[in-house]
């Protein structure tokens, strides 16, 4: 199950970045589960990890790396987070680093390993090892689509998003065309509430950005994004998502075109963030949870997160029923302090469900079946908090909670 367009989208390639792609058969034979990508010699890295107290070694390591050197390489497999591994762990993280390293001429450290699929178990790291130099053979800078295939685990697709656009100032080198691309790939599909990032992403630009300003880009990117999105309230131990500039283009990204730089940067994060989520484990529906009149930020976080992750509601989605009391009970537990309940109105797409606190006048049963019907959902909650000028409004992402979802989790490691 899955909703929305299921093509993957025509990517833009980033001069100066390669992907790789082969099978390791790490859990599966003949499965595509080994991406190695290249950067050019001097590219800038940002990177965003889980807050999970029990990340994966890989995590341990690729923060550890990235602080310590300029990365040249990031190298990704699938079937094995390699999380709750101890020492052995570590170890095999650090082992895969050496081997791309020395197989590429490069230092350890300028290696940065990324994991996912099931925690507790050992890597097999003779299999990835032995794997390494075939994706090493298959870099080439048109490989997006093979790599967001390799990233998969319980994802019924590949998640790509790739955009053009001109810059507003810049140093071209000569000849080149004054414009920047933006490609990226993302995984995810269940354990999804990133707190961060999302399970597995990487974005990268041909511009030339400071590692500083590339951080905050990041920062100020996932936040509107990937950190607005969950599928079941879950948060992996092996989340990451790095934004690679390799400076080809040479168009600059300086204090002047930041701002241009960031929108054009936050339309490829939130098209991946979402892709996410139509790709939730056993979703039917994309839902979209609005949440204004709020007195801050927090506020409107708070009670769209309590009814998006609300098993009650997720499971009225699936059936398409209206149940709009779970709404209600939803926002009222949500912890907002001195909340005025006859203040609060909600919408089910276009359908005014609730006013003034309760059922509203104008509602029908057959109007809220009409809007539960379709793939698309938007749950638009006002709080009417303070004056509307000074009042905040947020949204997030989720899915219904289907039977489907039951069924792959419980199945996860059969």
């Amino acid at each position: 199950m899955a909703t929305g367009n299921k093509s993957f989208p025509q990517m833009h390639p980033i001069s100066g970045f390669k992907l790789g792609t082969t099978s390791a058969g790490i859990k599966t034979p003949g499965r595509s589960d080994l991406v190695v990508m290249e950067l050019q010699a001097g590219s800038t890295v940002a990177g965003v990890f889980t807050q999970n107290a029990f990340c994966a070694a890989p995590v341990v390591v690729a923060k550890q790396h990235l602080s310590d050197a300029a990365p040249r390489y990031l190298m990704t497999n699938t079937g094995n987070a390699n999380a709750g591994t101890g020492d052995q762990g570590m170890t095999d993280a650090l082992a895969s680093c050496a081997a791309l390293a020395q197989l590429q001429g490069v230092a350890a450290d300028q290696v940065l390993p990324f994991s996912t699929g099931v925690i507790g178990e050992p890597l097999p790291i003779e299999k990835l090892l032995a794997a390494l130099p075939a994706a090493v053979a298959a870099l080439d800078e048109n490989a997006w689509a093979e790599a967001a295939q390799g990233i998969l685990t319980t994802d019924t697709r590949a998640k790509g998003a790739s955009l053009q656009y001109q810059s507003n100032s810049g140093s071209p080198n000569s000849g080149s065309k004054e414009l920047i691309s933006i490609t990226g790939i993302t995984k995810g599909s269940g354990m999804i509430k990133p707190n961060m990032a999302t399970m597995l992403g990487y974005v990268a630009t041909d511009a030339k950005v400071d590692a500083e300003l590339l951080q905050r880009a990041l920062r100020l990117v996932a936040n509107k994004s990937f950190n607005r999105i969950t599928v079941d309230s879950d948060t992996s131990t092996n989340d990451a998502v790095i934004l690679v500039a390799t400076g080809a283009s040479g168009l600059v990204i300086d204090e002047s075109n930041f701002e241009q730089f960031v929108a054009q940067l936050e339309i490829v994060f939130i098209e991946l963030a979402q892709s996410i989520i139509r790709d939730g484990e056993g979703a039917s529906k994309f839902v979209s949870v609005v949440v204004d009149g709020a007195l801050d930020s927090v506020e409107a976080l708070k009670v769209a997160y309590t009814v998006a992750e609300s098993p009650l509601v997720k499971t009225a989605l699936a059936a398409s029923d209206a149940n709009w009391g779970r709404i209600l009970a939803a926002v009222g537990r949500a912890g907002v302090e001195n909340l005025d309940v006859s203040r609060v109105s909600v919408h089910l797409n276009d359908v005014l469900i609730v006013e003034a606190g309760g059922r509203a006048a104008s509602y029908t049963e057959a109007a809220g079946e009409k809007a539960m019907a379709p793939e698309d959902i938007t749950i638009h909650i006002s709080l009417d908090r303070g004056a509307p000028e000074q009042s905040v409004t947020e949204s997030i992402w989720t899915t219904d909670l289907t039977y489907e979802y039951v069924r792959i989790n419980a199945e996860y490691r059969t």
